[in-house]
C-alpha cells in the first residue's frame, strides 16, 4: 500500500472517531460549557497517549526540542475545539459539519504562505466553487447566518492551521509528541477556566465525558497520521465522509434532517475538495520520472 493510500485510510478513520466524538460533545453542549468540555475529554485523553505512547516506543519519544511549536500547536486546537463545540450547541449536526467542509480548503489555501506550496489556477478555481458553498450553507442575511455559523468557520481555520502544523513539524518531532502536546495544552487552558464555567456533571454525563476523550484520542492519532502519510491536499478531502456520519448521527438522536441548502452547498464543497484532490494527484504522476 503506498503511503498516499494509507494516509486516506487513517483519514477515514479518524474522521469516525471525530463524528461520534462531536455527536457526544453537541449532547454534553446543552448542560456544560465548550470549556468544561474541552477540560475533560483532553484530560482523559492525556493518560491514554501516554500508555499508547509507552506501547510505541516508550515514553521518551514524548521529548521535544520545539516546546514552542507545540504550545502554538495547543493553543491552536484549543480554539478549534471550542469554536466547534459552541457551533455545535447552536446548530444541528450536519449544518455545522457542512460549514466546517471549508477547514480543508483553508488547508490548500493556507499552505501557500506557510508551506511554501504553489497553487494552480485550476485549484484556486476549485476553492471559489467549495467557498461558494459555504456562502450557500451558512445565507448571510438568512436564519442559517447566526454565532453557530461564525463559530464553524472560526473552528475551520483553526483546524487547517492545526493541521498544516502537523504536516510541517511531522517529519521533525515524534508522532506521540504532536498528539501528547496537543491535548497537554487545552487541558491547562481549559482548567484555568473551570471556576467561572463549571456545572456539576449528571452521572451519565461522566461516561459521556469519557466516550469524548476515547474518541478524541483516536481522531487526533489517525488524523495526525494521515497528514504525516499523505500530502495536505490529498488527505484533506476526505475529511467530508463526515458528512454521511453527521446526516446518519443528527437524524438517530435530534431527529434532525439538512434542507435543500445545506445539501446543495455540501455537494459544491465536496466537489471542490475532490477537484483539488484529483488536480495533486494528476500533478505529481506527471511529474513523476518515468
Amino acid at each position: 500500500m503506498t503511503p498516499s493510500l494509507k494516509g486516506i485510510g487513517y483519514m477515514c478513520i479518524g474522521v469516525l472517531f471525530l463524528a461520534l466524538g462531536d455527536a457526544v460533545a453537541k449532547w454534553l453542549g446543552e448542560v456544560h460549557s465548550p470549556f468544561e468540555i474541552i477540560f475533560f475529554r483532553t484530560l482523559v485523553a492525556l493518560p491514554l497517549i501516554a500508555v499508547l505512547a509507552h506501547f510505541g516506543g516508550g515514553l521518551r519519544t514524548l521529548g521535544t526540542r520545539r516546546p514552542g511549536v507545540h504550545l502554538l500547536r495547543g493553543l491552536i486546537y484549543t480554539g478549534t475545539m471550542g469554536f466547534f463545540v459552541l457551533g455545535l450547541t447552536l446548530l444541528p449536526l450536519a449544518e455545522a459539519t457542512a460549514i466546517a467542509f471549508v477547514a480543508p480548503l483553508f488547508v490548500t489555501l493556507l499552505s501557500v504562505p506557510l508551506l511554501g506550496e504553489r497553487i494552480a489556477p485550476p485549484v484556486l478555481a476549485a476553492s471559489a466553487v467549495g467557498f461558494i458553498g459555504v456562502v450557500i450553507v451558512v445565507r448571510p442575511g438568512g436564519d442559517a447566518f447566526n454565532a453557530g455559523a461564525l463559530s464553524m468557520v472560526a473552528a475551520a481555520v483553526c483546524y487547517a492551521l492545526t493541521m498544516i502544523t502537523a504536516r510541517r513539524y511531522g517529519g521533525r518531532e515524534s508522532f506521540w509528541a504532536l498528539v501528547f502536546y496537543i491535548a497537554l495544552v487545552p487541558v491547562l487552558v481549559s482548567a484555568a477556566t473551570l471556576p467561572w464555567v463549571w456545572q456539576p456533571p449528571e452521572p451519565w454525563h461522566w461516561l459521556g465525558f469519557l466516550a469524548a476523550g476515547i474518541f478524541g484520542v483516536g481522531a487526533t492519532g489517525f488524523i495526525t497520521l494521515a497528514f504525516r502519510y499523505a500530502p495536505a491536499a490529498i488527505a484533506a478531502p476526505f475529511d467530508y465522509t463526515a458528512l454521511l456520519w453527521a446526516v446518519l448521527l443528527g437524524w438517530w438522536f435530534w431527529d434532525e434532517l439538512p434542507d435543500i441548502w445545506v445539501l446543495a452547498g455540501s455537494v459544491l464543497i465536496i466537489s471542490s475538495g475532490l477537484a483539488i484532490a484529483y488536480h495533486d494527484r494528476r500533478t505529481s504522476l506527471n511529474r513523476r520520472p518515468s
